[in-house]
Protein backbone atom coordinates (compact mmCIF):
# COMPACT_ATOMS: atom_id res chain seq x y z
CA UNK A 1 0.00 0.00 0.00
CA UNK A 2 1.21 3.43 -0.64
CA UNK A 3 2.88 5.38 1.84
CA UNK A 4 3.14 9.05 2.32
CA UNK A 5 4.79 11.14 4.88
CA UNK A 6 2.92 14.06 7.17
CA UNK A 7 4.27 17.54 6.37
CA UNK A 8 7.42 17.95 6.73
CA UNK A 9 7.79 15.64 9.77
CA UNK A 10 8.83 12.71 7.71
CA UNK A 11 6.64 10.73 9.64
CA UNK A 12 5.20 7.85 7.09
CA UNK A 13 1.81 7.07 6.83
CA UNK A 14 -0.18 4.75 4.77
CA UNK A 15 -2.90 6.29 2.47
CA UNK A 16 -5.20 4.18 4.44
CA UNK A 17 -5.54 3.81 8.07
CA UNK A 18 -6.49 2.66 10.72
CA UNK A 19 -9.26 4.33 13.27
CA UNK A 20 -9.06 2.56 16.94
CA UNK A 21 -12.61 3.96 17.89
CA UNK A 22 -14.34 0.77 17.50
CA UNK A 23 -11.79 -1.47 19.58
CA UNK A 24 -12.55 0.99 22.67
CA UNK A 25 -15.99 -0.70 22.08
CA UNK A 26 -17.96 2.64 20.85
CA UNK A 27 -21.26 2.13 19.74
CA UNK A 28 -21.21 -1.70 21.05
CA UNK A 29 -18.76 -4.72 22.28
CA UNK A 30 -16.29 -5.63 20.66
CA UNK A 31 -14.30 -8.61 21.64
CA UNK A 32 -10.64 -8.91 22.76
CA UNK A 33 -10.25 -11.74 19.86
CA UNK A 34 -12.37 -9.31 17.12
CA UNK A 35 -10.37 -6.67 17.92
CA UNK A 36 -7.32 -8.24 17.84
CA UNK A 37 -8.86 -9.77 14.26
CA UNK A 38 -9.06 -6.40 13.17
CA UNK A 39 -5.64 -4.99 13.70
CA UNK A 40 -4.41 -8.46 12.33
CA UNK A 41 -6.54 -7.97 9.53
CA UNK A 42 -5.57 -4.25 8.54
CA UNK A 43 -1.71 -5.35 8.91
CA UNK A 44 -2.15 -7.96 6.74
CA UNK A 45 -3.87 -5.40 4.22
CA UNK A 46 -0.59 -2.99 3.95
CA UNK A 47 -2.30 -0.51 6.51
CA UNK A 48 0.43 1.34 8.72
CA UNK A 49 -1.01 3.85 10.33
CA UNK A 50 -3.31 3.15 13.47
CA UNK A 51 -5.29 6.35 15.20
CA UNK A 52 -6.52 6.22 18.61
CA UNK A 53 -7.02 8.38 21.66
CA UNK A 54 -7.59 8.02 25.94
CA UNK A 55 -11.01 8.94 24.92
CA UNK A 56 -11.87 5.98 23.21
CA UNK A 57 -13.27 3.53 25.89
CA UNK A 58 -11.29 5.16 28.83
CA UNK A 59 -8.28 4.06 27.76
CA UNK A 60 -9.26 0.22 26.33
CA UNK A 61 -8.65 1.02 22.67
CA UNK A 62 -4.90 2.08 23.38
CA UNK A 63 -4.51 -1.01 25.44
CA UNK A 64 -6.16 -3.35 22.67
CA UNK A 65 -4.43 -1.36 19.93
CA UNK A 66 -0.75 -1.72 21.55
CA UNK A 67 -1.23 -5.22 22.89
CA UNK A 68 -1.74 -6.23 19.24
CA UNK A 69 1.09 -4.19 17.60
CA UNK A 70 3.70 -6.08 20.45
CA UNK A 71 5.96 -8.18 18.82
CA UNK A 72 6.16 -5.99 15.44
CA UNK A 73 8.75 -3.90 13.87
CA UNK A 74 8.66 -0.48 15.59
CA UNK A 75 9.95 1.22 12.73
CA UNK A 76 7.39 -0.47 10.10
CA UNK A 77 4.28 1.54 11.64
CA UNK A 78 3.07 4.81 13.29
CA UNK A 79 0.80 5.51 15.39
CA UNK A 80 -1.12 8.57 16.97
CA UNK A 81 -2.67 8.98 20.01
CA UNK A 82 -4.19 12.38 21.15
CA UNK A 83 -4.21 14.87 24.71
CA UNK A 84 -6.73 17.01 26.15
CA UNK A 85 -8.45 14.59 27.91
CA UNK A 86 -6.99 13.14 31.30
CA UNK A 87 -8.27 9.87 32.42
CA UNK A 88 -8.64 9.73 36.59
CA UNK A 89 -9.72 6.83 38.10
CA UNK A 90 -13.05 6.47 40.19
CA UNK A 91 -13.01 4.98 43.53
CA UNK A 92 -16.16 3.35 42.57
CA UNK A 93 -17.51 1.79 39.85
CA UNK A 94 -20.39 4.33 38.70
CA UNK A 95 -22.47 2.14 35.92
CA UNK A 96 -21.18 2.37 32.07
CA UNK A 97 -19.52 4.76 29.65
CA UNK A 98 -22.65 4.63 27.39
CA UNK A 99 -23.36 8.20 27.45
CA UNK A 100 -20.43 9.04 25.97
CA UNK A 101 -20.63 6.26 23.32
CA UNK A 102 -18.34 3.66 24.75
CA UNK A 103 -19.79 0.08 26.41
CA UNK A 104 -17.50 0.18 28.61
CA UNK A 105 -17.67 0.36 32.57
CA UNK A 106 -17.32 3.54 34.07
CA UNK A 107 -14.07 2.36 35.56
CA UNK A 108 -12.68 6.70 34.79
CA UNK A 109 -13.94 10.17 34.50
CA UNK A 110 -12.48 12.34 31.83
CA UNK A 111 -11.02 16.03 32.69
CA UNK A 112 -10.56 18.38 30.44
CA UNK A 113 -7.04 19.34 30.55
CA UNK A 114 -5.41 21.50 27.76
CA UNK A 115 -2.39 22.93 29.94
CA UNK A 116 1.54 22.15 29.42
CA UNK A 117 1.58 19.37 32.92
CA UNK A 118 -1.84 17.89 31.43
CA UNK A 119 0.05 17.22 27.68
CA UNK A 120 2.94 15.30 29.54
CA UNK A 121 0.14 13.63 31.84
CA UNK A 122 -1.47 12.20 29.18
CA UNK A 123 0.97 11.46 27.14
CA UNK A 124 3.03 9.39 29.86
CA UNK A 125 -0.44 7.96 30.22
CA UNK A 126 -1.01 6.70 26.61
CA UNK A 127 2.41 5.24 26.77
CA UNK A 128 1.46 2.96 29.79
CA UNK A 129 -1.45 2.02 27.81
CA UNK A 130 -0.26 1.50 24.84
CA UNK A 131 3.11 -0.68 26.07
CA UNK A 132 5.23 1.44 23.45
CA UNK A 133 8.48 3.25 23.64
CA UNK A 134 7.26 6.50 21.84
CA UNK A 135 4.02 7.88 20.12
CA UNK A 136 4.84 8.61 16.68
CA UNK A 137 2.00 11.42 16.26
CA UNK A 138 0.00 13.75 19.24
CA UNK A 139 -2.88 15.20 18.11
CA UNK A 140 -4.88 17.87 20.70
CA UNK A 141 -8.00 16.45 21.00
CA UNK A 142 -11.32 18.44 19.92
CA UNK A 143 -10.28 21.51 21.81
CA UNK A 144 -13.11 23.04 20.21
CA UNK A 145 -14.20 24.77 23.55
CA UNK A 146 -10.44 25.37 24.93
CA UNK A 147 -8.72 27.21 21.85
CA UNK A 148 -7.15 29.63 23.59
CA UNK A 149 -5.73 27.43 26.01
CA UNK A 150 -4.79 24.70 23.79
CA UNK A 151 -3.13 27.53 21.43
CA UNK A 152 -1.02 29.36 24.39
CA UNK A 153 -0.21 26.34 26.43
CA UNK A 154 -1.11 22.84 24.69
CA UNK A 155 0.44 23.20 21.65
CA UNK A 156 3.71 24.93 22.57
CA UNK A 157 4.25 21.73 24.58
CA UNK A 158 3.75 19.52 22.30
CA UNK A 159 6.37 21.85 20.23
CA UNK A 160 8.64 21.08 23.01
CA UNK A 161 8.14 18.03 22.33
CA UNK A 162 8.83 17.36 18.98
CA UNK A 163 11.96 19.77 19.14
CA UNK A 164 13.16 17.43 22.01
CA UNK A 165 12.63 14.31 19.34
CA UNK A 166 9.66 12.70 21.66
CA UNK A 167 7.26 12.98 18.84
CA UNK A 168 7.83 12.97 15.20
CA UNK A 169 4.63 15.02 14.32
CA UNK A 170 2.06 17.15 16.35
CA UNK A 171 -1.13 18.44 15.16
CA UNK A 172 -4.67 18.32 16.04
CA UNK A 173 -7.77 16.53 15.31
CA UNK A 174 -11.68 17.67 15.14
CA UNK A 175 -14.98 17.25 13.91
CA UNK A 176 -14.94 20.59 12.66
CA UNK A 177 -12.54 22.67 9.92
CA UNK A 178 -12.23 26.31 10.79
CA UNK A 179 -10.19 25.77 14.25
CA UNK A 180 -8.14 23.31 12.05
CA UNK A 181 -7.51 25.79 9.24
CA UNK A 182 -6.45 28.26 12.12
CA UNK A 183 -4.48 25.81 13.84
CA UNK A 184 -2.60 25.42 10.26
CA UNK A 185 -2.05 29.34 9.73
CA UNK A 186 -0.94 30.29 13.21
CA UNK A 187 0.95 27.36 14.31
CA UNK A 188 3.68 24.96 12.45
CA UNK A 189 1.66 21.77 13.02
CA UNK A 190 2.43 18.94 11.17
CA UNK A 191 -0.80 17.65 10.32
CA UNK A 192 -4.37 17.88 11.11
CA UNK A 193 -7.14 15.16 11.46
CA UNK A 194 -10.55 16.45 9.92
CA UNK A 195 -13.28 14.21 10.56
CA UNK A 196 -16.70 14.15 8.74
CA UNK A 197 -15.90 17.63 7.20
CA UNK A 198 -14.34 16.58 3.94
CA UNK A 199 -16.85 13.98 2.19
CA UNK A 200 -19.24 13.62 -0.36
CA UNK A 201 -21.73 15.49 1.49
CA UNK A 202 -19.49 17.67 3.44
CA UNK A 203 -16.91 19.69 1.80
CA UNK A 204 -16.26 21.78 4.37
CA UNK A 205 -12.81 21.27 4.96
CA UNK A 206 -12.26 22.54 1.34
CA UNK A 207 -12.98 26.28 1.63
CA UNK A 208 -10.05 27.08 3.99
CA UNK A 209 -8.50 24.34 5.52
CA UNK A 210 -7.61 22.26 2.33
CA UNK A 211 -6.30 25.08 0.32
CA UNK A 212 -4.17 26.57 3.96
CA UNK A 213 -2.72 22.72 3.89
CA UNK A 214 -1.75 22.79 0.98
CA UNK A 215 -0.31 26.25 0.61
CA UNK A 216 1.87 25.23 3.77
CA UNK A 217 2.80 22.23 3.03
CA UNK A 218 1.13 20.41 6.01
CA UNK A 219 -1.08 17.31 6.13
CA UNK A 220 -4.46 16.79 6.69
CA UNK A 221 -6.04 13.25 7.65
CA UNK A 222 -9.32 12.64 6.78
CA UNK A 223 -11.77 10.58 8.61
CA UNK A 224 -15.34 10.17 8.82
CA UNK A 225 -15.61 9.67 5.18
CA UNK A 226 -19.38 7.88 5.61
CA UNK A 227 -20.40 10.50 7.93
CA UNK A 228 -21.56 8.23 10.57
CA UNK A 229 -23.37 6.07 8.11
CA UNK A 230 -25.21 7.91 5.93
CA UNK A 231 -22.71 7.58 2.87
CA UNK A 232 -22.29 4.16 3.58
CA UNK A 233 -26.13 2.66 3.45
CA UNK A 234 -28.33 5.88 2.59
CA UNK A 235 -32.23 4.77 3.17
CA UNK A 236 -34.45 6.43 5.91
CA UNK A 237 -33.17 6.51 9.38
CA UNK A 238 -29.85 6.45 8.37
CA UNK A 239 -27.62 8.34 10.80
CA UNK A 240 -25.65 11.52 9.61
CA UNK A 241 -23.19 12.57 12.48
CA UNK A 242 -24.64 10.64 14.94
CA UNK A 243 -28.24 11.85 14.28
CA UNK A 244 -30.88 10.92 12.16
CA UNK A 245 -30.29 12.26 8.42
CA UNK A 246 -32.36 15.61 7.37
CA UNK A 247 -34.33 14.60 4.34
CA UNK A 248 -32.38 16.83 2.42
CA UNK A 249 -29.10 14.87 3.06
CA UNK A 250 -30.81 11.47 2.71
CA UNK A 251 -31.82 12.59 -0.63
CA UNK A 252 -28.30 13.97 -1.81
CA UNK A 253 -27.07 10.75 -0.97
CA UNK A 254 -29.88 8.10 -2.79
CA UNK A 255 -28.94 10.57 -5.83
CA UNK A 256 -25.08 9.82 -4.90
CA UNK A 257 -25.54 6.40 -4.80
CA UNK A 258 -27.61 5.98 -7.78
CA UNK A 259 -24.43 8.12 -9.67
CA UNK A 260 -22.13 5.93 -8.27
CA UNK A 261 -23.83 2.27 -9.56
CA UNK A 262 -24.45 4.15 -13.01
CA UNK A 263 -20.60 3.46 -13.24
CA UNK A 264 -20.34 0.33 -11.69
CA UNK A 265 -18.92 2.01 -8.39
CA UNK A 266 -20.42 0.93 -4.78
CA UNK A 267 -21.12 4.55 -2.75
CA UNK A 268 -18.62 3.37 0.18
CA UNK A 269 -15.78 3.20 -2.93
CA UNK A 270 -16.28 5.95 -4.16
CA UNK A 271 -16.68 7.70 -0.66
CA UNK A 272 -13.25 6.42 0.63
CA UNK A 273 -11.71 7.64 -2.70
CA UNK A 274 -12.59 11.04 -2.63
CA UNK A 275 -10.17 12.64 -0.42
CA UNK A 276 -7.13 11.99 -1.43
CA UNK A 277 -7.95 13.68 -4.68
CA UNK A 278 -6.79 16.77 -2.91
CA UNK A 279 -3.31 17.30 -2.49
CA UNK A 280 -3.05 18.23 1.02
CA UNK A 281 -5.11 15.12 2.24
CA UNK A 282 -1.94 12.18 3.26
CA UNK A 283 -4.47 9.32 4.64
CA UNK A 284 -7.73 8.31 4.64
CA UNK A 285 -9.05 7.33 8.21
CA UNK A 286 -11.37 4.16 8.52
CA UNK A 287 -13.17 2.75 12.05
CA UNK A 288 -13.15 -0.94 11.45
CA UNK A 289 -14.21 -3.31 14.80
CA UNK A 290 -13.29 -6.59 12.88
CA UNK A 291 -11.07 -8.52 10.53
CA UNK A 292 -14.02 -8.66 7.94
CA UNK A 293 -14.96 -4.77 8.15
CA UNK A 294 -11.70 -4.66 7.37
CA UNK A 295 -11.09 -6.35 4.55
CA UNK A 296 -14.18 -5.05 3.03
CA UNK A 297 -12.47 -1.39 3.70
CA UNK A 298 -9.63 -2.57 1.68
CA UNK A 299 -11.12 -4.16 -1.17
CA UNK A 300 -13.24 -1.24 -1.66
CA UNK A 301 -10.24 1.31 -1.24
CA UNK A 302 -8.53 -0.73 -4.11
CA UNK A 303 -11.41 -0.42 -6.28
CA UNK A 304 -10.84 2.15 -9.62
CA UNK A 305 -13.34 5.10 -9.80
CA UNK A 306 -13.51 6.07 -13.02
CA UNK A 307 -12.81 9.74 -14.16
CA UNK A 308 -16.25 10.03 -15.80
CA UNK A 309 -17.79 9.60 -12.41
CA UNK A 310 -16.38 12.49 -10.95
CA UNK A 311 -16.90 14.36 -14.01
CA UNK A 312 -20.83 13.85 -13.33
CA UNK A 313 -20.53 14.41 -9.76
CA UNK A 314 -19.02 18.07 -10.60
CA UNK A 315 -15.80 16.91 -8.90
Amino acid sequence: MRVTKLGGSGCPVSVLSFGAAGLGNLLGQVSDADARGAVDAAWDVGVRYFDTAPHYGLGLSERRLGEALRGRPRDAYTVSTKVGRILEPLAELYGDDRAEGFAVPATHRRRWDFSADGVLRSIEDSLVRLGLDRIDVVYLHDPDGHGEQALREAYPALERLRAQGVVRAIGAGMNQADMLARFVRDTDVDAVLCAGRYSLLDRRAADELLPEAAARGKSVVVGGVFNSGLLADPRPGATFDYAAAPPDLLDRALWLKAVCERHGVPLRAAALAFPLRHPAVASVLVGARSAAEVRDAAALFARPVPDALWEELGL
